[in-house]
């Protein structure tokens, strides 16, 4: 078996923990995978490869790090349909599927085959302008419009197969995977939504009417939100992570894509135990 290994160098500064699994590798009849400057920086006798090419390579990739670690590794390895395991380094770990304290009894299941794969469905957003100019981002959580630096709120349309479905006065809006339903959506008020469901919700944040209800439709659906004229602050987010601006007029088509996240997952582990261990630790 073949293992990539990716550590944010943020959370494992010294490599420690990455040092600790390459050391119990050794053991095992399993050859590691690592990106270059990684491997220069261990002295590792593995040739290190590059980022495409360890996604390529590996067979199962471990993230070192957060949830937020595993999302943007997600994003950039999806099309590669390479298994995520996530060994959590950071704070709440949704995603992560293994703590620092059970890393190699969780290491041990991987090695002996004593695993699940477990599909997250991901959003795909096209950004629109007047030139007819497009660009195709990919999230695994969410993509949220909000306002920019000024403190008033934003108009904005939103339209579900391209049907009109209400304009709306707020802060923004989010419209997440049933993955992202435990980010950002969750603050705005959206239901925790199991992610064995493939759907899409669109929780709009503090908006300035009664009907503030979150909204959940089918995977087959396409949300539109188009930014009204007189906004001329207005943010586009991708996981929380980058960032597009705006323009007053521009449209946001979100769906479901044909990308999937490959998340491996020990058996005696499930989404509702994590729900309840993770939600009481906020």
């Amino acid at each position: 078996m073949k293992i990539g290994i990716i550590p944010n160098l943020l959370k494992d500064q010294n490599l420690n923990v990455t040092r600790s699994i390459l050391h119990w590798f050794a053991n095992k009849d399993i050859e590691p995978i690592l990106e270059t400057d990684i491997a220069e920086k261990l002295n590792h006798k593995v040739t290190g490869l590059s980022r495409e090419e360890l996604y390529r390579s590996s067979d199962i990739i471990i993230v070192l790090g957060g949830d937020g670690t595993i999302i943007n590794i997600a994003r950039q390895s999806s099309q590669y349909n390479v298994p995520l395991f996530g060994i959590n380094l950071g704070h709440l770990g949704f995603l992560a599927e293994a703590e620092i304290s059970d890393m190699y009894m969780s290491l041990d299941k991987i090695a002996e085959g004593d695993y699940l794969i477990e599909k997250r469905m991901m959003l795909e957003a096209t950004l629109e302008n007047s030139k007819d100019e497009t660009k195709k981002l990919l999230a695994l959580n969410d993509f949220s419009i909000t306002k920019g630096m000024i403190s008033r709120m934003i108009s904005f349309s939103v339209f579900i197969n391209d049907s009109f479905f209400g304009l709306y006065s707020a802060d923004g809006i989010v419209v997440s995977s049933p993955t992202g339903s435990t980010a950002y959506s969750l603050s705005a008020g959206g239901p925790i939504v199991s992610p064995e469901l493939n759907v899409l919700i669109i929780t709009p944040i503090c908006p300035h009417t009664l009907q503030n209800r979150s909204l959940v439709v089918s995977e087959k659906d396409e949300v539109s939100i188009e930014i009204c004229e007189e906004n001329y602050e207005v943010m586009l987010s991708v996981d929380g992570q980058d960032s597009y601006r705006l323009n007053p007029g521009r449209i946001v088509k979100v769906r479901s894509s044909s990308c999937i996240t490959n998340l491996v997952k020990l058996k005696q582990r499930n989404f509702f135990d994590v729900l309840r261990r993770k939600i009481s630790e906020r």
